[in-house]
């Protein structure tokens, strides 16, 4: 009887440093030889058309890294084959990410449902069609749910009308940016390597209380590192790179806050008491702000807590 097929190690140095810091290298080798694949399994080919909402990671042409939130109706997202994801979507260059969105760029891509705590991730490069484009991929991974909060998804207008407010740009958190920063569960992080002359870009979810990200009095973003899978692939590259993208979106309003700035790993407790759960911690310095009120045509009505969220402290 044959085993799992192995894979290449899909790990880079910074991922390895990270996991070789915790004795879990060997273990990782392993499981990452196993779980990050080349192509779409059956499994995730049916996942995807599901889908009202996806998260993507993109570097503009000035080299910053941004995380952005899409939306269409079930059945935008879809694989023709095994090798690729198609995106049915119109560009939109209020969207910061969109000039890192060109045909030929380098794109991640995240799957999330938040009614179920499923995700997958994808990345890939970008390749531009009349639809909108399709993903070929280079690696393809399911996510643990940990930290996710169950909501409930409803459109509130057609995803082909886009928000007729123009974004709002700046150089620092407002008062509103940071009440969302502040009261958030939920945000997306994107962050990019240029390792072996190709440049990977990742896209990925973090969760915990409300409040769990704490913004100082210098503007940085105190973030805790909760437990999770040991992939590091946020922070491994952030070791290589300290260039990230943040996204946070208000669930009941559709308005979402990009931000893209530096990034860096604190191993020591940036505070006296720690966080519950917290393993390690990191910071964001927010360099270029935008905030795009109306930007999704979906609200998300909150359902549930997920227990391993409520495990963790707060500021």
């Amino acid at each position: 009887m044959e085993g799992p097929t192995l894979f290449a190690s899909p790990w880079h140095h910074g991922e390895i440093a990270l996991q070789t810091r915790l004795g879990v290298e060997a273990r990782m080798d392993e499981i990452g030889r196993r779980v990050v694949r080349d192509h779409l399994i059956d499994q995730h080919r049916e996942f995807y058309p599901l889908l009202p909402m996806v998260v993507l990671g993109a570097v503009d042409r000035d080299g910053d890294v941004w995380a952005t939130l899409r939306s269409g109706r079930p059945g935008f997202l879809h694989a023709p084959d095994s090798a690729r994801l198609s995106v049915e979507l119109e560009r939109e260059f209020a969207d910061p990410a969109e000039t890192g969105m060109d045909h030929g760029c380098p794109l991640a891509l995240l799957g999330i449902d938040l009614d179920t705590r499923r995700r997958n991730r994808l990345n890939g490069t970008l390749h531009r069609h009349a639809r909108g484009f399709d993903v070929l991929v280079d690696q393809s991974f399911g996510n643990c749910p940990k930290y996710i909060q169950l909501r409930q998804v409803r459109f509130v207008r057609d995803p082909a009308r886009p928000s007729s407010v123009p974004p709002r740009q700046s150089s620092a958190l407002d008062g509103a940016a940071r009440a969302l920063v502040e009261q958030a569960d939920t945000f997306f992080v994107a962050t990019y390597v240029d390792v072996s002359g190709a440049r990977q870009v990742d896209v990925s979810h973090r969760g915990g209380r409300s409040g769990f990200v704490h913004i100082g009095e210098d503007g940085w973003l105190t973030i805790p590192d909760f437990t999770g899978n040991r992939f590091f692939n946020t922070l491994g590259n952030i070791m290589l790179n300290p260039h990230a993208g943040l996204a946070f979106f208000d669930f009941s309003t559709g308005d979402l806050l990009q931000l893209t700035g530096e990034a860096e790993l604190l191993f020591d407790h940036p505070c006296v008491k720690p966080l519950d759960g917290a393993e390690r911690y990191w910071r964001f310095r927010p360099r270029r702000v935008v905030w795009r009120a109306d930007a999704l045509p979906i609200r998300y009505d909150f359902a549930e807590w997920s227990p391993f969220a409520l495990a963790t402290g707060t500021w």
